[in-house]
């Protein structure tokens, strides 16, 4: 099976590549603010370095948050995009959840929310146990830090094998939701329930 994955919705962009359990190739660089400018000439460098045509990929995978707005929106736009144009199916799941993958017993997967919060979630051997959340402490005893993680891990490589895992377990169907997560309101739409309840 061979799987393009993406996650656009932390600073680091990131993008693999992989057929089974082969890593053909992954790339990761500074995201911030220019996501769309970076994220489909960093795919096609992918498969033009590799010799694939995008019409020999089986599926797609990618990150809906929790993180930036415009990054996660511009990640599942992207990808469903290429997945419609090419009649294959998107594989998606939170970043937490990919982060996770691959880890045993019970983690927090931690991220800096501003305003003194965290983004959080909770995996029992790489599952799900609680959903991402915003939190000011959290109660658990091992926490993978996603900045610390960003600094030698590449998210879209684990969102690619946690994919190729949930399609192997015929779990597939489950994980085609593309509604972003992004657990706090964007702040303009904040404002925008402010005035209309102001009013």
């Amino acid at each position: 099976m061979l799987v393009l994955s993406a996650d656009t919705s932390l600073p680091i962009l990131s993008v693999a590549l992989l057929n089974g359990d082969a890593l053909i190739g992954a790339v990761a660089m500074e995201g911030k603010g220019s996501r769309n400018e970076k994220l489909l000439p960093a795919i096609d460098w992918l498969l033009t370095e590799n010799a694939i045509d995008r019409k020999q990929l089986d599926l797609f995978a990618v990150t809906r948050g929790p993180g930036s707005f415009t990054g996660v929106r511009i990640g599942l736009a992207t990808l469903q995009g290429l997945a419609a144009a090419l009649q294959r199916p998107v594989c998606t799941m939170s970043t937490h959840e990919a982060i996770a993958h691959g880890t045993r017993g019970r983690v927090a997967v931690r991220d800096d929310a501003g305003r003194g919060e965290f983004y959080v979630s909770v995996f029992e051997d790489g599952r799900e146990v609680v959903a991402p959340h915003l939190a000011r402490e959290i109660d658990e005893p091992d926490v993978i830090d996603v900045a610390e993680f960003l600094q030698r891990g590449n998210v879209a490589l684990r969102c690619a094998r946690r994919a190729m895992e949930i399609e192997e377990r015929g779990e597939g169907e489950r994980h085609r939701d593309v509604t972003p997560i992004y657990v706090r309101l964007a702040e303009a739409e904040v404002q925008l329930r402010q005035k209309q309840n102001a009013r």
